[in-house]
């Protein structure tokens, strides 16, 4: 019998919203379908408007975002069940992750914000909705991300060989999965992923993102340029530890040195090489053992990166279709496998990865009258 599930991811980049329908009638999960929901051009100046106000954006600004982000993941729910062929009631629940606007998980207090108010996706789709999942993290003491590495165990651990999960999104993170399951799964932020990428391109280019790496490619990496990148402490602070676009930014870029001696392809050849970089450093400090490195999110299609890692780490590096799962759907189907859990009253966080005090149910849930 199905059991099927629906996960909602819309990431740093900002580019689309991730839609999946997952079937758990095997536990393990087997992605039924999928789809990328754009998200209209006013909409996305708005998010990164108030993503780079951060501590400045007005509670109004935040408010209306807040709603016209519930009316699109509702959409794109809707949309989602349109391409599938079925109805509301044939799914268990709708999980959204929501847009990060600010993440803030070393302050006093800590805090993390993600809106698209779920009152409204339930509401529209007459669909039981789960979101929300980072506070309760953060309430039991953790970091509140990384959160998807729980769902790296449950999808790719083996008794074969020594993995990292490279989630390669706008900030980048990896899930440390040892070949004996009697060790513990740990993980952290490693730094930038494709943000500054994303945020160079989009000044430069006019373009969201550096397709295929092009940008990178026609540029050479200055290498006093990157030690004074890598030198910004949060790469040698020891986890737990998260981040966000709120610190690694063209303000960060800026305030480290002045650009304006550099060209522009030689910053973003650069900062291909910075990602590409922490992400290695990270993993040959954490996970020295590891036999093999598996990428997913958006990045997976940035050979520059993927090459870079290849050459750097010396390891097999493939994207996580090699696992059976597309690199594309990983973080949504996370998602949906965590609503699912919380239905089921049962954790979904590692503190071993967020520094949390405990395992923890994650998510508020809201009901619909019937399913």
């Amino acid at each position: 019998m199905p059991e099927y599930y629906i996960g909602l991811m819309s990431g740093t980049s900002v580019d689309a919203v991730d839609s999946v329908l997952i079937d758990f009638d095997n536990n393990k999960g087997s992605l039924v379908q999928h789809r990328n929901h754009p998200i209209p051009e006013p909409l996305k100046e708005k998010i990164h408007t108030v993503c780079s106000q951060g501590k400045q954006a007005t509670l109004h600004d935040c408010a209306t975002l807040d709603i016209e982000l519930g009316g699109l993941f509702a959409d794109a729910v809707k949309q989602l069940l349109e391409q599938s062929g079925l109805m509301p009631s044939d799914i268990q629940a709708v999980a959204s992750h929501g847009q990060t606007v600010f993440h803030h998980p070393d302050g006093l207090p800590a805090y993390s914000v993600q809106l698209g108010d779920a009152n409204i996706i339930a509401e529209k789709t007459g669909i039981t909705t789960v979101a929300d999942f980072r506070r309760r993290d953060m309430a039991a003491g953790g970091q509140g991300a990384p959160l998807v590495p729980a769902f790296h165990q449950h999808a790719f651990q083996v008794a074969h060989e020594n993995r990292v999960i490279l989630n390669l999104g706008g900030i980048a993170n990896i899930t440390i999965l040892p070949a004996d399951s009697h060790h513990q799964v740990s993980g952290f932020d490693t730094g930038p992923g494709n943000t500054l990428l994303d945020q160079w391109a989009l000044k430069y280019l006019n373009q969201a993102m550096d397709i295929n790496g092009d940008f990178a490619a026609s540029g050479i990496c200055n290498e006093e340029l990157l030690r004074q990148l890598l030198s910004d402490d949060y790469f040698s602070r020891p986890a737990p530890k998260s981040t966000g676009r709120e610190y690694f930014n063209l303000k960060w870029l800026h305030k480290n040195l002045g650009l304006e001696k550099y060209n522009a392809e030689d910053i973003q050849a650069t900062l291909a090489e910075l990602t590409i970089k922490s992400i290695s450093m990270a993993i040959q400090s954490a996970a020295a053992d590891t036999n093999h490195v598996f990428v997913c999110g958006g990045g997976s299609h940035n050979p520059v990166l993927m090459n870079g890692l290849q050459r750097t780490l010396g390891l097999p590096v493939d994207d996580t279709s090699a696992c059976g799962i597309h690199p594309d759907w990983v973080e949504a189907m996370a998602f949906a496998w965590m609503a699912k859990r919380t239905l089921a009253r049962q954790s979904s966080n590692l503190p071993t990865v967020t520094g949390a005090r405990s395992e923890t149910i994650l998510g508020a849930v809201y009901l619909v009258r019937q399913n």
